[in-house]
């Protein structure tokens, strides 16, 4: 058998996808195998733009922006806060340790564990986050008075995301 004859049946192999393939011819054996195809991921992106269609997009996503973000800044501060006092002016800030679902009482129809006005120590308890069923309690990480809460009751918080002001 020669070289020729050895790539034909390779050939084959491949082109029947054949996993194995065995051949005796006299003293001569040939043992062809092939190992299993892995899974490919193949990722995909967004096709290309020019210039003036990614300006034109920014545009709108920017708009888009804005303007979902106005009422619902002004919701959350309140009629009562100036716009220069929309963002986090202390330097203590109470953030949230995981996502979940922010609860600012133990139940329903209990009291919050704090409102704007309160003094608060390290360690107590200003609200609760529901993470995977889990009732994780939010310490106080500063002595202080409780400036803003910055979350309402049942919300959906995201790791990082201010909930309580303490000057």
């Amino acid at each position: 058998m020669n070289i020729d004859e050895i790539m034909t049946l390779v050939k084959a192999v491949s082109d029947y996808n054949l996993t194995s393939f065995e051949l005796e011819e006299g003293n001569v054996k040939i043992s062809l195998k092939r190992e299993k195809e892995m899974p490919q991921i193949v990722t995909v992106g967004a096709p290309a733009m020019d210039a003036a269609s990614a300006a034109v997009s920014a545009q709108m996503m920017g708009a888009a922006m804005a303007a979902q973000a106005a009422p619902a800044a002004a919701a959350q501060n309140g009629a009562a806060e100036s716009s220069a006092d929309a963002g986090i002016s202390s330097d203590k800030v109470v953030t949230s340790p995981l996502v979940g679902t922010f609860y600012t009482a133990s139940s329903p129809d209990a009291e919050a564990f704090v409102k704007e006005g309160d003094t608060v120590k390290k360690g107590q308890v200003l609200g609760i986050i529901e993470a995977m069923k889990l009732m994780n309690e939010i310490e106080s990480e500063f002595d202080g008075v409780v400036e803003a809460v910055l979350v309402k009751n049942e919300e959906v918080v995201e790791y990082g995301q201010p909930l309580f002001r303490i000057r």
